[in-house]
This record gives structure tokens, C-alpha cells and sequence, in this order.
């Protein structure tokens, strides 16, 4: 099985630091969708795993954010890209829960649901706790400049950064990343 793992604020769609609350928030970077539909060309399953506190917060509700995804989905399905699941924390930073990244459990649920190792993974993200959650998993974390990625890349090069390597690929944005790991060129992931 060939699998992708993406964030979705920063990664997929333009991120906020107020939160995306509604589906006119959610507004997708340039090239992303079509990024996500040559993945889909090429046979990778796309599953996207997401912080989403602000349902913690009481900003959105579940409603909400699935009329979000809902969106996202129309617009990519209307590219011919698919998305193959998607996984969320709703907790806030206080709840102490396991999912929540940087915490690996998103990771370790949709690898036993999928009863796939993700050794080997790409898992697609801009800020330093996606690149924690991928590395903590197991999984080979990939670094985009959007959203959050220009903090994080700081916070990387200052040795910042606890539990990700320090030669992390990093890629302007997601449609940078998928046309290098589709051109084959991989000596650069």
C-alpha cells in the first residue's frame, strides 16, 4: 500500500491562528488539491491527520467541521483526488489526552486501522508538532514552508526542536513535495 500522511491547516488549506470555524474559513493553498489528485493518480491512499482544539474550545462543533471536510472533499473529488480517511483530535491542549499532537496516537490508531507499519511513511506537515507526532510514530516526517513551516524551519535550524531530525526534507509547500516524490528524484526525501 502506498500512503501519504497530511496535516490539514498550513499543510492542505491557508492556516489561522483564530482557527478555521466555518467551511467560507477553509480556503486551500494553491496546488494542494491538485497535489492531493496526483497522488491519487498515482494509487496513494491520502489520509489526513489533524489537530482540531478549536471544537475543545467550543469555536466549532463537530457539524462543523465535518461541513469543513465536506468542502474539501467536494473540491478535490472535482480534481480526481480522493481522500481516504481522516483522523482529528478534538481535545484542547489541557485535556491530557493521547492524541492530541505532538503526541503519536492519531498515528498509531490509523496504523492499526489500516493494519499498515509506517516505517517508510511520508507524513506531510508545517509546524513542529506534526513533525514530532510523524517522527514519535515512526513514520518519515517531511517539513512544508506553508503555514506555521517558516517558524518551524527557524526553530529547527536554532536546535529547537526535540525528536526530529535535523536533516527533515523540507519542501515550499505540498505540491513541491508530491511533484519531487513523483518525478522519482527521492535521493532529496
Amino acid at each position: 500500500m502506498k500512503l501519504i500522511i497530511l496535516d490539514r491547516d498550513g499543510v492542505i488549506n491557508h492556516d489561522s491562528d483564530a482557527f478555521i470555524k466555518t467551511p467560507d474559513e477553509w480556503i486551500p493553498i494553491d496546488g494542494s488539491l491538485e497535489a492531493i489528485a496526483d497522488l491519487t493518480r498515482e494509487d496513494y491512499q491520502v489520509v489526513i491527520v489533524t489537530n482540531q482544539s478549536g471544537i475543545a474550545r467550543g469555536l466549532l462543533s463537530i457539524n462543523t467541521l465535518n461541513q469543513i471536510h465536506q468542502k474539501l472533499l467536494d473540491q478535490l473529488h472535482s480534481l480526481g483526488g480522493e481522500i481516504s480517511a481522516i483522523f482529528f483530535c478534538p481535545h484542547g491542549a489541557d485535556d491530557d489526552c493521547m492524541c492530541r499532537k505532538p503526541l503519536p496516537g492519531m498515528f498509531h490508531d490509523l496504523s492499526k486501522r489500516l493494519r499498515v507499519d509506517l516505517a517508510g511513511v511520508y507524513a506531510v506537515g508545517d509546524s513542529v508538532r506534526d513533525l514530532q507526532a510523524a517522527t514519535r510514530a515512526g513514520a518519515t516526517a517531511i517539513a512544508v514552508r506553508t503555514g506555521k513551516g517558516m517558524r518551524t524551519q527557524m526553530a529547527r535550524s536554532q536546535g529547537e526542536i526535540e525528536d526530529v531530525p535535523h536533516d527533515t526534507p523540507t519542501f515550499d509547500d505540498l505540491s513541491t513535495f508530491v511533484k519531487v516524490l513523483l518525478s522519482g528524484d527521492t535521493a532529496t526525501l
